[in-house]
């Protein structure tokens, strides 16, 4: 599990200012007249919501701040506020926007998604920035897709202390046996599967300890794929992800 120590947070009567954050915008709405409403990733102070007044408007000598607030450009943002939603004082771009396409566009809006569902607002973990930008890079390059997210999704799922062993049975702690079945339980992890009758899928042993030691093999992805989708799902909840559905609707127009 990722060790990284988490920001704390101290009460006080008077607005909490921070300055030349690193950030990535996970997601923007407008709002009223000219604002907008701006979910971001911080590297010290996790996700924090933020109101952009007159993020829309054009300035005096160039773009509006909402050009800035882009996703997937890493940003130094300067913002105050105590709880909840916190005003934004200024956004500086550090580079210009990563650029995706097809498969690993979605992929990027996928992470975006996952970090907005699954994290806490203003519970901040480091390493889930850090994780997320070194996604972003690998997404940005010929990085293998698969192998990247499902990297991404261990690492936040360890985080988030949603983890999950592949090489013990929960229940028992016994080894897995790579001739035995076993099914998740969000309770105790992987057990056997005659240990969980409420399992929707059942794993061979022998797929699970080869997923826990990185083997790379195109039948074990789909595997792999298979069960983190329903680790994820007892996170998630009953809720479509938005940019899985916008995947599919994409790929169903091509054929």
């Amino acid at each position: 599990m990722m060790s990284a120590p988490c920001a704390v947070s101290v009460t006080t009567t008077v607005d909490m200012q921070v300055l030349l954050q690193p950030a990535w915008v996970l997601h923007s709405r407008a709002y009223r007249d000219s604002s907008s409403l701006v979910d971001v990733l911080t590297l010290e102070y996790g996700r924090v919501s933020l109101v952009a007044r007159g993020a829309r408007r054009p300035k005096r000598r160039g773009d509006s701040l909402a050009s800035v607030l882009q996703p997937f450009t890493p940003l130094l943002l300067s913002y105050k506020g105590r709880h909840g939603l916190k005003t934004l004082i200024d956004a500086e771009a550090q580079q210009t926007a990563m650029r995706f396409q097809g498969e690993r566009l979605y992929s990027a809006m996928y992470l975006n998604e996952l970090l907005i569902r699954l994290l806490q607002q203003d519970d901040a973990c480091g390493s889930v920035f850090r994780k997320y930008s070194e996604t972003l890079e690998c997404l940005a390059s010929a990085a293998p897709l698969a192998k990247t997210l499902r990297a991404f999704e261990w690492a936040l799922l360890a985080e988030l202390g949603y983890g999950v062993d592949l090489s013990c049975d929960g229940y028992s702690g016994d080894a897995i046996s790579e001739h035995g079945e076993y099914c998740y339980s969000q309770e105790y992890g992987m057990v056997a599967a005659k240990k969980s009758s409420t399992a929707q899928a059942v794993y061979r042993g022998a797929a699970l300890l080869a997923i826990a030691e990185g083997v790379e093999d195109p039948q074990l992805e789909k595997v792999e794929k298979r069960l983190m989708r329903e680790l994820l799902a007892a996170h998630l909840g009953p809720k479509p992800l938005y940019s899985r559905e916008l995947f599919r609707t994409a790929r169903s127009g091509r054929s």
